[in-house]
């Protein structure tokens, strides 16, 4: 028993139906797991590299702020100290002048000489914030350049991931409507399985869109438009061969119907249409037999 019959005239059963959304169901589990493997491989492949340290005068520039910082630093320790020690002499300076005792003199030049200390620490610092904020723009600079190239092939490694995802969902939308365009040529009853197809890549599509709706990378923002505008222009296109394949196939399929091929009115074995008034019966080209208009073959001697 042949199953090429015209998918027009193909009524789907509800076992086929359900068959039809299991099958994209499981094709939908595959689809997307491949989708975040792609992801995942490409992670593997290419992980982020943040080995770039930037060149050699950007590497100075960095390591003269540290040094600068770390200067600073201990500058603010001295002067902590310092002061700590200023303090102490000061009061046991004072403590020795009040009781009028004989070792004031020598606490006397300890104090002054702790007010030194002190003095210096204070223009130490100042000396070492100075020159931090003198290396800070040139290390900032360095810093962003570092990030900026670090950044760029990260941005590189997430562009390849949304590439070959991009490229992974169109074929599989082209292959959907490739399939579905050929069992309808070949008038199969297995079209059911195109159209499962068809609907697991345009579900898988509308994942890829929505994964990307979320991300800040200026060329991948443009995926959900490629994947919308792609999806249109092969649904249109898909569209037109269909009505173009109706408008050959209706004249076929209303004269089985009994009705005339060129407006659908019911024809009662009159020789013109009652809804349009075309002749709906014709001499045969090669036996000049009365035909059917819209006939494949002629009743009595078999001619296209």
């Amino acid at each position: 028993m042949s199953t090429r019959v015209d998918v027009e005239e193909i009524q789907t059963t509800k076992s086929e139906k359900l068959l039809a959304a299991v099958l994209a169901l499981f094709l939908l589990i595959g689809g997307i797991w491949v989708y975040v493997k792609i992801d995942d491989a490409v992670r593997t492949t290419s992980p982020p590299d943040y080995s770039y340290r930037g060149t050699a005068p950007e590497q100075a520039a960095i390591a003269r702020e540290n040094q600068t910082q770390a200067r600073l630093g201990r500058a603010q320790g001295a002067l902590a100290a310092s002061r700590d020690r200023l303090e102490l002499r000061r009061e046991a300076y004072r403590t020795a002048l009040e009781a009028h005792r004989a070792e004031a003199a020598r606490l006397g030049r300890a104090y002054d000489q702790a007010r030194a200390q002190f003095a210096q620490a204070q223009r130490e610092v100042t000396a070492a914030r100075v020159a931090a904020m003198q290396a800070q723009p040139a290390a900032m600079a360095a810093r962003d350049h570092i990030s900026q190239v670090q950044s760029g092939r990260e941005h590189k490694r997430e562009l390849l991931a949304f590439g070959l995802r991009l490229l992974f969902t169109l074929a599989n939308i082209m292959f959907g409507y490739w399939l579905l365009a050929r069992l309808r040529r070949r008038r199969s009853r297995y079209y059911p399985v195109a159209m499962a197809f068809v609907a697991y890549a345009a579900i898988l599509a509308l994942v890829g869109a929505g994964d990307y709706m979320t991300d800040y990378f200026d060329p991948i923002d443009l995926g959900p438009l490629v994947l919308s505008l792609v999806g249109i222009v092969a649904t249109l296109i898909a569209f037109v061969v269909l009505q173009r394949y109706l408008a050959k196939r209706l004249p076929s399929r209303r004269v089985r119907k009994s009705e005339c091929p060129f407006c659908g009115f019911p024809v009662r074995g009159n020789t013109h249409c009652e809804g349009c008034g075309r002749d709906v019966i014709a001499p045969c080209a090669r036996c000049n037999e009365p035909r059917r208009v819209g006939a494949l073959h002629c009743g009595a001697c078999g001619a296209a």
